[in-house]
């Protein structure tokens, strides 16, 4: 494999990009491994490659059962921050935003992780107190960039905001994160992959797991599409496809429910947002930031009912065009370029799950919510640590299958899927 320098990508452009080798090997399954990962995203790869590295583990596979970027790793929004406040969530984010600041020189490739600021809106002296109390814990206990903005300095720094007295939300401020950003979905993805194949993971692409074997309180085997495999341990690092493959191991349910998640790009413009921009009131829920090629990217909220689908719908559309001409009317002549869906695993207190589970040799990382993208560098970490150690380190112990026997609720929101609000 290549390493990229900046003399040989200067020469590369100079010369046809004709001299690159493949960035991920095509191996052939093995019949046994001693790791077994299920799922090719973010948080599988990454978790396979701090197994290789960090903890020495020699003979891993990933099993994805379409190509490597071709699943939710591919359809999410780009955002990455740490503005937690709750004990747990805080320490975790901004380990994963300490990981994201060194990720492309960590992996050797650009991951396009840009520091730009989040900018999240408050529209109501209320939301000012709220945001204030979290913003103050986190300066407190190790995030310094946490900052609570007025509105002459909101107005400094992001000009073409609507900002009206008589907006639809009117703006009185916002609660800024300044190390927060965004980052390459896909690059991330694929910087993943190839730093753990050139460790010796083997990546299975359209390896799809169709049937699990078990053997008393153990999986023995995994039945793919490309054959049946045999594994030391087994880890579930698969999104929104969490609760099918937990059935398929005879496990029952989970506290987990598959909603899509939509998403926007509009055509090239020129520079405008130079921050995330956030807002959520009365039922809106808003985000939007400027691409390296110019696109606007954005969303809003969940669809509000189960599903394993993976395309949009026009309700959707409307909603958050809706949220976007009350911040940002600017864009009403825009054009859409496209738009897709993602699936998410909603826990039913908003956060995730990084744990063993009843099988001795299983274990489960899945629940990321809305935070899937940003934590996937420190998702892979310790879920590494986890498999390797088989003991939950401090830092994800609270996120296991238990704490709802616990009485523990871990998000700031404990909103999860609001699964009062549908079946």
């Amino acid at each position: 494999m290549t390493r990229f320098t900046a003399w040989n990508v200067f020469w590369q452009g100079m010369t046809g990009q004709k001299g690159w080798s493949r960035q991920w090997r095509d191996p052939a399954p093995k019949a046994h491994y001693d790791v077994v990962i299920v799922g090719g995203g973010l948080h599988g790869l990454a978790t396979a490659y701090y197994l290789a590295k960090t903890h020495g583990v020699k003979n891993i596979a990933v099993l994805e059962k379409g190509w490597i970027g071709g699943g939710n790793a591919g359809r999410n929004t780009t955002i990455v921050r740490s503005n937690y406040a709750q004990p747990g969530n805080r320490e975790f984010y901004e380990h994963s935003l300490k990981l994201w600041e060194n990720l492309s020189h960590e992996l050797n490739y650009n991951v396009m992780f840009s520091q730009r600021s989040h900018v999240a809106l408050l529209h109501s002296p209320g939301a000012i107190d709220a945001a204030s109390r979290n913003y103050n814990t986190m300066r407190l206990t190790g995030t310094p960039d946490a900052e609570i903005w007025d509105l002459p300095t909101l107005k400094r720094a992001v000009p073409h905001l609507n900002y009206a007295a008589n907006a639809r939300f009117p703006i009185i401020g916002a609660a800024v994160q300044k190390r927060a950003g965004t980052a390459r979905h896909d690059a991330a993805v694929w910087g993943y992959a190839r730093a753990a194949d050139a460790r010796g993971v083997d990546i299975l692409q359209n390896c799809k797991v169709e049937g699990i074997s078990r053997d008393g309180g153990r999986i023995t085997a995994l039945d793919t599409s490309r054959g049946r495999i045999t594994a030391g341990k087994v880890a579930f690092a698969v999104a929104g496809s969490t609760s099918l493959l937990w059935q398929m191991a005879g496990l029952g349910g989970l506290p987990i429910e598959s909603h899509k998640l939509q998403a926007f790009v509009s055509e090239p413009l020129k520079p405008l947002l130079d921050q995330v921009v956030v807002f959520g009131m009365g039922g809106a829920h808003f985000y939007i930031s400027q691409s390296d090629k110019g696109g606007m990217v954005f969303g809003g909220d969940l669809d509000w009912y189960k599903s394993y689908a993976q395309r949009g719908n026009l309700p959707i559309v409307q909603d958050v065009a809706e949220a976007a001409m009350s911040v940002l009317p600017c864009l009403g002549r825009v054009k859409l370029l496209r738009h897709w869906s993602g699936l998410v695993d909603m826990s039913m207190d908003g956060s995730h799950f990084i744990c063993k589970t009843p099988l001795d040799n299983l274990y489960l990382n899945a629940g990321w919510n809305y935070g899937g993208f940003k934590a996937s560098p420190a998702s892979g970490w310790w879920f590494a640590d986890l498999i390797a150690s088989d003991r939950p380190a401090p830092m994800i112990a609270p996120f296991d299958l238990k704490r709802f026997e616990r009485g523990l609720q871990i998000d700031e929101r404990g909103a999860g899927p609001d699964c009062k609000l549908h079946g």
